[in-house]
């Protein structure tokens, strides 16, 4: 029977007609890559509550789950935190499978077609991502190396194009399905590219405006908004005469422009979990979130700065929409550097356990500190920021991108903070769970974790850390029970399941087993 070409061989066609120099690099990248990404599905099966797994078990070096229809998956024992790609196969009733799309195929759960070609994908661009680094500069698979601040990066968008591999833990960690081989080498940001991004004029009296619009991209009576060449060719299609030049940015979609702003433009594509474009609500709010943001800093005595948004406007559509905040660069001092937390990896830096548990010390500090004013932030690697000395020591943090936050009027107004009308519905909630899984969810099981690579470092990171922070409910919560963490591969077997769903895993101050 004929067999459709893998997404893997797809990817190579097209690299050898747009770029076969590569050819070699992305063949030899194809393993590690399905490494990657099974080492990441791996994970989701042995500890999301998937509907289909009956059973979870193990001992030794191996983790053993029992489908409800009887068959068994055998593979090792999954480290929930761990970031390198030790899984090479996992066996489905004794036949060992290599490649995470062929497994997810094999297992014919509902919607798993889908994310078969979801996994496909996200192991081929994972492959060309790494085949595009320069050869001798890549120590660890996916990011290069940096042995001290000498050599350290000197814009805020090279920090963020050392990013390589993408999400630590999402199976769908490189996925971009609509783009071409061509595309993903003109906009990926660890291909390093500058982009011409579009200016598209609209006529003000059809736009929605929140804050200040730049004055330069004011035209009479339209505005003038930015849209990447993606979304101008595929869902727009319409060419923009004028164009500016900016550096791609870790989410892709978000860059910045060569004098120093940050702009976020609609991308209604999927990558990795979400469409990335910008709804007309999130812009109506842009500015009072803003605002809000600017008066929790001085309740954090000086340890987190909220990158503040200068202006957000939409032509009344998220497919043409765009977000300018200002570059996190702006909080550091001279000879201090300003490195989203994702792009630490590869340094240093974490492999000094001091160094980790000084990092922890103050994310936690700032993290818990305003989850008991009422607000928990959505705090991964690519949203925090971390402001080190000319010595690489942690001084503060930075906190961008506001829309996924969450806040407790409740809690606000115990501690006398006004809450604005107009922050939207959907951020507000009472409910110390969804409080609690959104900040331990995203800074602990996410930027931590991904920061210390294994339980192991974690616990002893997090052991130091916790013992001179003030007690409180929420951290005896985060010292005691399990932890949350999204439950990224359930929620893209859930077609029609809206909001986050959420695994609970083993706490690694506890001993509880993996």
């Amino acid at each position: 029977m004929h067999r459709p070409p893998t997404a893997e061989a797809e990817l190579a066609t097209e690299l050898a007609a747009v770029r076969p120099s590569l050819g070699p690099r992305y063949t030899a990248a194809l393993p590690g890559a399905r490494a990657a990404v099974l080492t990441r599905l791996w994970r989701a099966l042995v500890h999301e509550p998937l509907p289909w797994i009956a059973q979870r078990g193990g001992s030794g070096g191996e983790s053993r789950l029992r489908l409800r229809d009887g068959r068994r998956l055998h593979g090792p024992r999954a480290d929930p935190y761990a970031t390198t790609a030790y899984v090479t196969d996992v066996r489905l009733d004794g036949v060992a499978y290599d490649d995470p799309a062929r497994l997810m195929t094999e297992l014919a759960v509902p919607h798993g077609v889908g994310f078969a070609a979801e996994l496909g994908h996200s192991v081929a661009s994972l492959a060309l991502s790494r085949a595009g680094q320069e050869p001798g500069l890549a120590s660890l698979p996916g990011l290069a190396s940096l042995q001290g601040p000498g050599e350290w990066p000197v814009h805020d968008w090279e920090w963020e194009q050392r990013v390589v591999d993408g999400h630590p833990y999402h199976p769908n960690c490189r996925a971009r399905p609509g783009f071409s081989v061509a595309e993903q080498l003109a906009y990926g940001p660890e291909h390093r590219p500058s982009v011409r991004l579009g200016l598209l004029p609209v006529p003000a009296d059809e736009c929605l405006v929140s804050g200040e619009w730049p004055r330069e991209l004011r035209d009479g009576t339209r505005l003038v908004i930015p849209v990447h060449p993606w979304q101008a060719a595929h869902v727009l299609k319409r060419s923009c005469e004028q164009e500016a030049t900016a550096h791609p940015l870790m989410s892709l979609r978000t860059l910045a422009l060569l004098d120093g702003p940050h702009v976020k433009t609609a991308l209604s594509t999927r990558l990795t979990s979400s469409v990335r474009d910008i709804s007309v609500g999130s812009i109506a709010a842009s500015a009072a979130l803003s605002a809000f943001a600017e008066t929790l800093t001085p309740h954090t005595d000086g340890l987190l700065h909220m990158t503040r948004t200068l202006g957000a406007a939409t032509a009344d559509s998220p497919d043409l929409a765009a977000v300018f905040r200002e570059s996190p660069s702006v909080f550091g001092a001279p000879g201090e550097h300003v490195v989203p937390v994702a792009a630490l990896v590869g340094t240093e830096l974490p492999a000094s356990p001091a160094w980790l548990a000084e990092f922890a010390r103050l994310a936690l500090t700032v993290g818990l500190r305003l989850l008991e004013l009422g607000v928990a932030l959505e705090a991964h690697g690519q949203n925090l920021l971390v402001v080190l000395s000319a010595s690489g020591a942690p001084l503060r943090l930075v906190y961008r991108d506001l829309a996924d936050i969450r806040v407790s009027p409740a809690r606000l107004a115990r501690h006398g903070i006004p809450l604005p009308d107009e922050l939207p519905e959907r951020i507000r909630t009472d409910d110390v769970t969804a409080l609690r899984r959104k900040l331990f969810g995203s800074l602990v099981a996410g930027a931590l974790a991904g920061t210390a690579g294994s339980r192991p470092t974690l616990r002893a990171a997090l052991e130091t850390a916790v013992r001179d922070l003030p007690r409180s409910p929420d951290l005896v919560a985060l010292r005691e029970e399990p932890l949350p963490a999204k439950a990224l591969t359930l929620m893209r077997l859930s077609a029609g399941v809206p909001g986050d769903q959420w695994a609970l895993l083993p706490n690694p101050l506890t001993g509880d087993a993996c």
